[in-house]
């Protein structure tokens, strides 16, 4: 059940092909073994009020929430969310270049205990095969 939560200044809209990142996460995550195919959630929340770093309006940010189901070592999310910022690092790579952004990512544990989860995605995906 890895969520994979972007929140992104709104002044980044019109140079970022969000939907695309979105994807381009999903993509990496499939092939990250701790992150099982059919529970990846990628979403993004565009962000309208913020103040960054001097004020000056140019800046903006994109901050990834990657959450999971406990129980992973630390060494295996620290190599899963280090690949996951270099996907992220990448495709923005270009925008990097024009722009003043802060990228930033972190990775945390979801308590199962206090976590109940219900869905049909599996059994969707099994049926059309």
């Amino acid at each position: 059940m890895p969520h994979f939560h972007l929140e992104y200044s709104a002044n980044l809209e019109e140079k970022v092909n969000v939907s695309a990142l979105c994807d381009s996460i999903r993509l990496a995550a499939i092939d990250i073994e701790i992150f099982p195919m059919p529970g990846i959630r990628v979403r993004a929340t565009r962000v309208d009020h913020y103040s960054i770093a001097d004020g000056n309006e140019k800046h903006g940010f994109i901050d990834l929430s990657i959450r999971l189901r406990e129980g992973r070592s630390e060494e295996a999310k620290r190599d899963a969310v280090e690949k996951i910022f270099e996907t992220m690092c990448g495709f923005m790579e270009p925008v990097l270049e024009k722009a003043s952004v802060a990228l930033s990512a972190e990775i945390r544990d979801i308590n199962t205990n206090l976590a109940p989860k219900s869905g049909n995605i599996r059994h969707n995906m099994l049926c059309n095969q």
